[in-house]
C-alpha cells in the first residue's frame, strides 16, 4: 500500500481517497456502506465528505451524505480513518448554497456552525481535515483562518484545507498564516485530469516550494474518461446527461464544460493508450492523478459498488516515464480540452 503524508501534517494517507457525494441521493445508504466497506478492505484509509453533500445540492438534503458516513464510521476504529470534510463555501462566489438559508460565508459564525452541524452528523469529536470548499471574495482570508485555528486549537479540527482555490488565493492565505502564526492550509483540493491538467500552469508550483499537497478530485473527469459518453448519444443514468437537461444555464454549461468534442476526441486517444497496456481508461486516469509528487491522494467517487473495480486497480498500476510522454503528446494535440 502507498501512503502518503498531507503537506506538513501528520496524516498520513493512502494515495487513493474515497469520495462521498453521490452518498444519499444517486446511491442509497445500504450501497454506500458496500462501496465503504470494499474501499476499506482494499487499503483506503482517507474518506471525504462535505456539510453540502449529497449533490446535486438541495435544502432538503444536505447534510445526509454526512449523516451516512458517520453510521458507517461507528462500525471501524475510529483512529484507523483519516476523515476529511467541508465548510460550505461562500454565497458571494459562484453558488449559492442551499444551505443555512443562502447566507453561507467563510467566517468565524458560519466556520463554527457548520463545524458543530459536521462533528454531530459524523458522530465524532474530531476532524482530521476540515476544508473550505472554495473561497470568500467578500471576507479577509485572515478572518477566516483565524476562525480555523481557533478549531485546531479546541482539538475540534487536527489540519485545514481549501479547495477550489486559485495560485493567488493559496498563496495569500499561506503567507498570512506564517506571518500571523495560524494555522495554515496543508492542502488544496482542486479539479485536475487527464482532460484538465491546468493545474500544472502554476498552482503545482506553489504546492513543491510550500509543501502543500494536492487532493485531486474528478479524476475521471464525472465519468467522461470511462468512455461512457463516446457512444455519440448521452447515456440516460449519466450525471451530465441530467446537467444537460437542466434548467440552470450555469449546469448546462458544466455539462458542456466536461463532454465537448475535445473531451470526447481526447478520451478515444485515452482509452486506445490504454487498451495498449492492458488496463481501462478509468485506472489510467486514476494513476495518472495519483502520480505526481505534489500529490498526496486523488479522491474518486463510486455510485455503484463496481464502479469502484477500476479505480482501485490503480493502486498497482505506475505511470512510468514512456507513458508520461505519450500522455503528455495527447495533451499537446488536444490542448485543455476542458478549456
Amino acid at each position: 500500500m502507498d501512503f502518503r503524508y498531507i503537506g506538513k501534517s501528520g496524516l498520513r494517507v493512502s494515495s487513493i481517497c474515497l469520495g462521498t457525494m453521490t452518498f444519499g441521493s444517486s446511491t442509497t445508504k445500504e450501497e454506500a456502506f458496500k462501496i465503504m466497506d470494499k474501499a476499506y478492505e482494499n487499503g483506503i484509509n482517507f474518506f471525504d465528505t462535505a456539510e453540502l453533500y449529497p449533490v446535486p445540492p438541495k435544502a432538503n438534503t444536505t447534510g445526509i451524505t454526512e449523516q451516512i458516513v458517520g453510521e458507517w464510521l461507528k462500525t471501524k476504529p475510529r483512529d484507523s480513518i483519516i476523515l476529511a470534510t467541508k465548510v460550505a463555501g461562500a454565497a458571494s462566489g459562484w453558488f449559492v448554497p442551499p444551505i443555512r438559508h443562502g447566507l453561507t460565508a467563510i467566517d468565524s459564525f458560519h466556520i463554527k456552525r457548520a463545524v458543530e452541524g459536521s462533528l454531530k452528523k459524523l458522530q465524532t469529536d474530531y476532524i482530521d481535515l476540515y476544508q473550505m470548499h472554495w473561497p470568500d471574495t467578500i471576507v479577509p482570508i485572515e478572518e477566516s483562518l483565524k476562525a480555523f485555528d481557533e478549531l485546531v486549537k479546541e482539538g475540534k479540527v487536527r489540519y485545514i484545507g481549501t479547495s477550489n482555490d486559485s495560485a493567488y488565493g493559496l498563496t495569500k492565505a499561506n503567507e498570512i498564516s506564517k506571518y500571523k502564526n495560524l494555522a495554515r492550509f496543508e492542502s488544496i483540493q482542486n479539479n485536475f485530469s487527464l482532460l484538465n491538467p491546468r493545474f500544472h500552469d502554476e498552482l503545482a508550483n506553489v504546492c513543491r516550494r510550500e509543501n502543500i499537497s494536492l487532493l485531486p478530485y474528478s479524476p475521471i473527469a464525472g465519468g467522461v474518461l470511462s468512455g461512457k459518453y463516446n457512444g455519440g448519444f448521452y447515456p440516460t443514468d449519466a450525471r451530465f446527461t441530467a446537467y444537460k437537461n437542466n434548467q440552470s444555464k450555469r449546469v448546462q454549461a458544466m455539462a458542456n464544460r466536461f463532454v465537448n468534442d475535445k473531451t470526447i476526441n481526447a478520451t478515444a486517444k485515452y482509452m486506445q493508450l490504454a487498451n495498449e497496456y492492458g488496463i481501462s481508461s478509468v485506472t489510467l486516469a486514476v494513476a495518472y492523478s495519483k502520480h505526481f509528487d505534489f500529490v498526496a491522494s486523488t479522491i474518486i467517487g463510486a455510485r455503484i459498488l463496481n464502479q469502484l473495480d477500476d479505480s482501485l486497480k490503480a493502486f498497482d498500476f505506475k505511470i512510468d516515464d514512456e507513458l508520461l510522454s505519450k500522455i503528455e503528446e495527447i495533451q499537446k494535440e488536444i490542448f485543455y480540452p476542458m478549456g
